[in-house]
């Protein structure tokens, strides 16, 4: 379902199909921003140049047929509130924003924490979800703010996950360890590695959504410098990554659309 667009400009993880929504996971290629935020640095965060920062996201959200005047970005402070909006702006202190006006773009950033798509009838949010929000519980916050805003159940929202950092590469100490279940961990080389994607999976499992709805990218940002930024990897100063979705105009919420009336 998903595709990784290398000839774009810039090049996208694209979701493929006849969704109403736009939506994308961004790589680090494409953009105009000099080391050590090149080339796409989509974080405003970082110490680049804030003039870069916004043309990278132009080009990102010209790629999907979004504008730039119609984004909402999220304050991340590695939590688990989510707020719905309707305007674009940035919201302070939140870790995922909701979504059901189209047109309107939903971003949030990453550099090794999971980025989550969630996508309802008439819904779209975007998560920002590192160990500590996932140990909060943000993947299940998000689902069910989105089951309540879409009026579905969690076998009506389809859940899609971007690049992050992998167990392959996540080394944590027993303090991370005791926060996620066994079956999320994995020994490697006399080190026990997190399994953050697995940890989303199960928290999101137990709150209902099957297995059909699920669906990963499978990219690890820290095994692939060439392709993503990774703060695990890299250390500070390190870009930004985005996730972003935008219902297109006209969409129908599935309760409207029996009357007709856009949402």
């Amino acid at each position: 379902m998903w595709t990784l667009d290398s000839g774009g400009a810039p090049p996208l993880w694209r979701l493929a199909g006849d969704v109403p929504a736009a939506v994308g996971f961004t790589t680090r290629r494409g953009g105009v921003s000099r080391a050590p935020y090149d080339s796409l640095n989509v974080g405003r965060s970082t110490g680049d140049r804030p003039e870069n920062v916004t043309e990278n996201r132009r080009r990102v959200l010209a790629a999907l047929g979004l504008d730039l005047e119609r984004l909402a970005t999220a304050g991340q402070v590695h939590g688990a509130r989510i707020v719905e909006v309707s305007e674009p702006g940035h919201v302070p202190e939140c870790d995922a924003l909701l979504s059901r006006t189209p047109g309107l773009a939903v971003a949030v950033t990453t550099a090794d924490c999971l980025p989550i798509v969630l996508l309802a009838p008439g819904v779209v949010a975007v998560a920002h979800s590192g160990w500590r929000g996932t140990a909060a519980g943000m993947p299940r916050v998000a689902l069910g703010a989105v089951c309540a805003a879409a009026g579905v159940a969690p076998a009506d929202v389809a859940v899609h996950v971007g690049p992050c950092i992998r167990a392959c590469c996540y080394a944590v100490g027993p303090d991370v360890l005791s926060e996620f279940p066994a079956a999320a961990t994995r020994p490697a080389a006399g080190r026990t590695h997190l399994d953050l994607v697995e940890a989303t999976r199960l928290q999101l499992t137990a709150a209902g959504l099957p297995a059909s709805s699920w669906n990963d990218t499978g990219a690890c940002t820290a095994c692939a410098p060439d392709w993503y930024f990774s703060h695990r990897r890299d250390g500070s100063p390190s870009g930004r990554q985005w996730a972003v979705a935008a219902l297109r105009p006209g969409t129908l919420d599935r309760r409207d659309a029996r009357g007709g009336r856009a949402v």
